[in-house]
C-alpha cells in the first residue's frame, strides 16, 4: 500500500517558484548578452566558439549565469518601474502604512495569500521581460549588422518593430496585473462598515424578586 504524496511545505514551494521565476527572466538576459557578444566578435570568431556552446560545462555555466543575471535584471526593472507602481498603488491605498496593514490582514487567509503570490510572480516576470525584450531587440539588430544577407534593412525593421510591440505588451501586462493585484487586495482586506464591534453597552442590573 503506497503512502499518499505529502504536499510541499509552503516555504519550499515559494522558494522553488522564486528560483524558476528568476531563471525565466535570466535566460532572456543571457540570450541578449550572447547576441551582444556575437555582435562584438563577428561571424568568424562566433563560428569557432559555437561548438563549445553545446558542452555540459557551458550548460551548467549558462544556468548559473542566467540565475545571477535574472536577479540583476529583476532589481533593475523594479527600480525603473517603482515610481509608476507607487502611483498606481495610491488609487487603492492612501499610505504605505495602509498597504502594509492590508498585506498583514491578507496573510490570515492562506488561499487568498497564495493567489496573490502567484499574481505577483507573473507581474515580476512581465516586469523583467519588458527590459529583456528591449535588450533582445537591440542586441539582435546589432548582431544582424555584422552579417550580410538579403533584405537586411527590411528584416531589421521588422525585428525592431516586433520587439518594441512585444516590450509594450509586457509592460501593459505588468501594469494590468499590478492594478488588479492592488484592487483585489483592497477589496479582500477592507473591513465592512458596521462589522467592527462597538463600545460595550451597560447591562441593566438584575431586579430583585
Amino acid at each position: 500500500m503506497t503512502r499518499p504524496t505529502q504536499p510541499e511545505p509552503p516555504a519550499l514551494a515559494a522558494a522553488t517558484a522564486m528560483f524558476v521565476e528568476v531563471l525565466v527572466v535570466g535566460i532572456g538576459t543571457l540570450t541578449a548578452a550572447v547576441l551582444l557578444l556575437i555582435a562584438l566578435v563577428g561571424p568568424t570568431t562566433t563560428a569557432k566558439l559555437a561548438p563549445l556552446a553545446g558542452s555540459s560545462a557551458a550548460t551548467g555555466a549558462g544556468l548559473a549565469t542566467s540565475y545571477a543575471l535574472g536577479i540583476l535584471i529583476d532589481r533593475a526593472a523594479d527600480a525603473s518601474l517603482t515610481p509608476h507602481r507607487r502611483r498606481l498603488r495610491t488609487r487603492f491605498f492612501s499610505s504605505n502604512t495602509a498597504y502594509a496593514q492590508a498585506r498583514l490582514r491578507l496573510a490570515d487567509f492562506p488561499v487568498l495569500a497564495a493567489r496573490a503570490d502567484y499574481a505577483r510572480s507573473r507581474m515580476r516576470i512581465c516586469r523583467g521581460w519588458t527590459l529583456n525584450t528591449l535588450a533582445l531587440t537591440l542586441t539582435a539588430d546589432l548582431a544582424m549588422l555584422r552579417y550580410s544577407f538579403e533584405n537586411r534593412p527590411l528584416i531589421l525593421g521588422a525585428t525592431t518593430t516586433f520587439g518594441a510591440v512585444t516590450a509594450y505588451g509586457f509592460y501593459r501586462a505588468w501594469r494590468a496585473l499590478t492594478v488588479t493585484g492592488y484592487r483585489k487586495l483592497a477589496e479582500q482586506t477592507t473591513i465592512p462598515t458596521g462589522s467592527e464591534p462597538g463600545p460595550a453597552q451597560p447591562q441593566p442590573s438584575p431586579v430583585s424578586p
